[in-house]
């Protein structure tokens, strides 16, 4: 089974893919796995830059294929100079937990009507010995509300106050089938091919 590394410490996103990959022949390994400890400076302006920075730096140090991911939150009820963008956890210079990124937004949310209407933007970069390769793609059309769901999804604290139009649901409390449906708007499965042809190596830029 060949190892790709994933850089990134967010379980949520290293379970979206892991099994999918597993079956394909791909073990995600993590930087948790194996115990590298870098400081980053994520400087990019938007997802894929910063996907660019995180994938090279791991890349550079363990030479394994590594896949950098990162994602803009973007608001339409906010002006620009107030749009989370890419410093979604940032806020004011201050790295938040899972608990304090509910905290924040929740009361955003109440300072702005009681209900926001946001989108994703999603960056994802691979590097390996045979170039480079990135993949870029949106969710959007969900809504923020002021009341947090008892249940959480580590790492993707948001999806606690996130309702799917399409269910009237929490994105956390989305069943199995309905997660089946809701897959194909959150791209999984272009993103499992990204990477797949990644690996086999098609159409890359040199590096």
């Amino acid at each position: 089974m060949k190892k790709v590394l994933f850089a990134t410490t967010n379980p949520a996103k290293v379970k979206k893919y892991k099994e999918e990959l597993k079956e394909k022949g791909i073990e995600l390994i993590t930087i948790k796995d194996l115990d590298i400890k870098l400081k980053i400076e994520e400087s990019g302006r938007n997802a894929i830059e910063n996907a660019h920075i995180k994938a090279k730096a791991y890349y550079d140090v363990t030479g394994m294929p590594t896949i950098g991911m990162d994602n803009n939150l973007f608001i339409e009820e906010l002006p620009e100079d107030k749009q989370p963008g890419t410093y979604v956890r940032r806020i004011n210079g201050k790295e938040l937990n899972d608990e304090e990124m509910i905290e924040y937004y929740t009361n955003l949310v109440k300072e702005n009507g009681g209900k926001l209407t946001a989108k994703w933007v999603y960056g994802m970069v691979i590097y390996s010995e045979k170039g480079i390769k990135e993949y870029t793609w949106a969710k959007d059309k969900f809504n923020f509300i002021t009341k947090p769901c008892a249940k959480r999804n580590p790492g993707y604290p948001l999806d606690s106050i996130t309702i799917v139009p399409e269910y009237n649901k929490y994105l956390v409390e989305l069943t199995e089938e309905d997660k089946k449906h809701y897959k194909k708007k959150d791209n999984i499965d272009e993103v499992i091919e990204f990477i797949m042809n990644s690996i086999e190596d098609k159409e890359y830029e040199r590096l």
